[in-house]
């Protein structure tokens, strides 16, 4: 008994090693401060990702901005695919990938890479954020990342919008570099910002609320009141919510955002004169549902890139840890 009662003295007052948890006063010691990454790699990851995602979804991209453009003949998803493909050739589905690639590598690169920038300087590093605080973290991130890829969008929309026009009205552009420069030849250099700058900007405010605070958010759910593990089915499943949260949100003003890319004023079509008044002028000539135009396509194109995108971050954020 008395060996018994000096070994638990011995082990009650040996110090414990730091690694380990331990208890003091009742309460668990505090688990150290994660040590942020360097800047450089949000950049990087972000870039590689988007780039990735957006491959793989450009098909259903190009479907989306077909639908969204139609404005007598009514097909749906399956059906526009269809005929682009009857019409253009299964490569047709391809258009302007160039353009979307070269895109999120600006674009999505600096969303990613200005979203952990911003959440470190609201001090991440110290405490967990709160959503209201991801979600300005957001929306600051989409603004810089929008224009700063406003030229490559600009490039994209008009180049998967070329085969729905009459042949003698089609830009012809070989390229995201020759788009860019005839665009900027025909039409001057501040035309690749000017040209819808301001409702890609809106656009890209919302829909990175919805993609990277969404998943945020989502992913610290299933963590901590799920109790997923920290690995591919939690990464998959806030994906997932996060991309019909970017396609519910964005949807109206991606509608807004194609329409004035594409608008020909020269040939009499409508004039929108911003985001809103293009919402308001479809609404009202078209019904409010055709702000929801091509919907299932957005979901069904925010599913792979979102999922896609998002996974491909966290495999390649494991990968980078150490450099």
């Amino acid at each position: 008994l008395a060996q018994a009662l000096q070994a638990q003295v011995l082990q009650a007052v040996t110090p414990q090693p730091a690694f380990l948890p331990s208890v003091v006063q009742g309460k668990m010691a505090a688990a150290p401060a994660k040590k942020p990454q360097a800047a450089w790699k949000g950049f990087a990851q972000g870039s590689v990702g988007a780039a990735v995602g957006g491959a793989c979804s450009h098909p259903l991209d190009l479907i989306k901005v077909r639908m969204q453009l139609q404005t007598e003949t009514k097909f749906n998803m399956i059906q526009m695919g269809a005929n682009i493909v009857r019409s253009e050739g299964p490569l047709g589905l391809l258009k302007g990938v160039d353009a979307s690639i070269a895109r999120q590598l600006v674009y999505s690169g600096v969303r990613f890479g200005m979203y952990d920038v911003l959440k470190q300087l609201a001090g991440e590093g110290q405490a967990p954020l709160s959503t209201p605080t991801k979600v300005a973290c957001a929306m600051a991130s989409g603004a810089i990342g929008a224009f700063a890829g406003n030229p490559g969008d600009l490039a994209m929309v008009r180049m998967q919008a070329d085969g729905k026009l009459p042949l003698e009205q089609r830009r012809g552009y070989k390229h995201i570099f020759d788009a860019i420069g005839k665009i900027a030849g025909s039409e001057g250099v501040f035309s690749l910002w000017r040209t819808g700058v301001v409702p890609n900007m809106n656009r890209a405010v919302i829909i990175t609320v919805g993609q990277l605070a969404g998943y945020d958010t989502c992913k610290e759910m299933l963590l901590n009141r799920v109790g997923l593990a920290d690995g591919m089915p939690t990464h998959f499943g806030a994906s997932l919510m996060a991309a019909f949260l970017a396609a519910l949100m964005s949807n109206p003003v991606d509608v807004a955002k194609t329409r004035l890319m594409n608008q020909k004023p020269e040939l009499g079509g409508p004039v929108y004169t911003g985001t809103l008044n293009a919402m308001t002028t479809m609404a009202r000539t078209e019904g409010p549902m055709c702000l929801y135009k091509g919907f299932p396509a957005t979901f069904a194109r925010q599913c792979p890139y979102v999922v896609v995108t998002f996974v491909t971050v966290e495999r390649l954020k494991t990968f980078m840890k150490d450099w």
